[in-house]
């Protein structure tokens, strides 16, 4: 289905559509501006009409084990104490069509705050709701949004963006919505031609083919795929951190590791191997617990433990690959143990690698995967946080939580450590 103009159409009108927006978003360029209060009002509506279970029916078709959190984080996110503090933080105060005074200076140039124009979102489907949450922060900057919906979305990204339209109508003029597949190249390169800022969610390859459809001149605004993992600084006594590898065990198994905050791999401030083997011993109860509370009950996923299981089994006939040094296998969970300590993506679905990495080599071993870490996870004493946050900060890494709170939302937290409203403006400068 295509949204446009407030109205849904078949996907079949994608042509005729295509061809009149050109000159329909001139118009509103034109003639129009989008107030901010107007965005953050309905907005604010629709996030309290989701927490009153107006939505239910299409959160509890989510492939999400706790319906209920997901609810309760999306109408945190669009309240409005959150998107004014957003507006607060991420433009410091200047709202689109602001004008910064100059009045007391030698300067005759006077500087206004002004949207990007066009922001074509390309949205990946590894968080449902993630499109329309991408859309929010385009219309908060006063952006016209084109969005190509993923391929995964379910249909609750056109259910609460048409309600966002019947809650403020002037929307209608500064939302598209398509459900184009990324296969259809020419339609999404006249989707491209037709932006000023190109906002491109998913990984090296989604990335590559928008960078070849982007006109020239387009900002290209990346939200790529990062790694996550966890940190454990102390491995003498695991007994006096067990409510924090408790946490940890429901974090990867309450997120599957889909996201990318996600912990792929368990590093241990250690160089002992034994340390390692010792410390899956101890984990994997608590893992297979917290994966029985998460279990899935979708045919994917179950095929997908199916298909580990015997994959265990033939590398146990045909020996282990050159960097496992060890497997503990739990009822829908693994803990590899390599030998390296390179960050790397997990198989995922309760399967964790287990690596060394001593406090001297977090750096350079680190940063071998700068531009791809977002989160760290740590678990270590009090008075030690602020020395191994600072090195985590230092090799790239762009949030650092607790264990268990490794994907939990944080009101005015940045997007891998940028603040996406300053990407999607632009300042004018005008001589008086």
């Amino acid at each position: 289905m295509i949204l446009y103009r407030g109205e849904l159409f078949d996907s079949a009108e994608q042509e005729r559509i295509l061809a009149e927006m050109e000159p329909y978003i001139n118009t509103t360029l034109s003639e129009k501006t989008l107030p901010t209060e107007k965005v953050i009002a309905a907005i604010d509506q629709l996030g309290k009409e989701i927490a009153a279970g107006n939505y239910d029916g299409l959160l509890n078709a989510l492939q999400t084990d706790n319906p209920q959190q997901y609810k309760l984080l999306a109408a945190a996110m669009l309240s409005r104490e959150n998107l004014e503090f957003k507006l607060k933080t991420e433009l410091c105060g200047l709202l689109p069509y602001s004008t910064i005074d100059k009045s007391d200076t030698i300067s005759s140039i006077q500087t206004i705050t002004m949207p990007l124009g066009v922001l074509f979102h390309i949205a990946a489907g590894n968080m449902d709701g993630l499109p329309a949450f991408s859309l929010a922060e385009g219309l908060l900057t006063g952006n016209i949004n084109i969005l190509k919906l993923p391929q995964a979305d379910n249909g609750i990204s056109l259910e609460i963006i048409s309600r966002l339209i019947a809650i403020e109508p002037a929307l209608k003029d500064y939302i598209f919505v398509f459900d184009t597949p990324s296969t259809d190249l020419p339609a999404m390169q006249r989707m491209s031609q037709m932006a000023d800022g190109i906002c491109v969610w998913g990984g090296e390859a989604a990335v590559k083919a928008v960078r070849s459809l982007a006109p020239t001149g387009a900002k290209l605004i990346e939200w790529g795929h990062k790694l996550g993992f966890c940190y454990i600084s102390e491995t003498d006594d695991l007994e006096n951190i067990t409510s924090e590898l408790a946490a940890l065990a429901e974090h990867i198994a309450a997120t599957r590791q889909l996201l990318c905050s996600s912990c792929q791999t368990i590093f241990l401030n250690t160089e002992s191997e034994s340390d390692l083997h010792k410390f899956c011993k101890r984990f994997l109860p608590m893992l297979e617990e917290a994966a029985a509370n998460h279990r899935s009950g979708t045919i994917g996923e179950r095929a997908y433990l199916t298909l580990m299981r015997h994959t265990d089994d033939l590398e146990k006939l045909i020996g282990q690959s050159h960097n496992t040094a060890g497997k503990y296998r739990g009822d829908g969970c693994r803990l590899l143990v390599r030998s390296d300590s390179e960050l790397e993506l997990s198989p995922m679905i309760c399967s964790v690698l287990v690596k060394r990495l001593p406090q001297e080599k977090i750096v350079p071993t680190l940063r071998r995967k700068k531009g791809f870490l977002q989160t760290a996870g740590l678990i270590c004493p009090p008075e030690k946080r602020d020395t191994f946050a600072w090195l985590f900060a230092r090799c790239g890494v762009t949030r650092v939580t607790t264990a268990g709170n490794m994907s939990a939302y944080f009101n005015g937290e940045a997007h891998d450590g940028e603040y996406a409203l300053r990407r999607y403006v632009r300042m004018v400068d005008v001589e008086r």
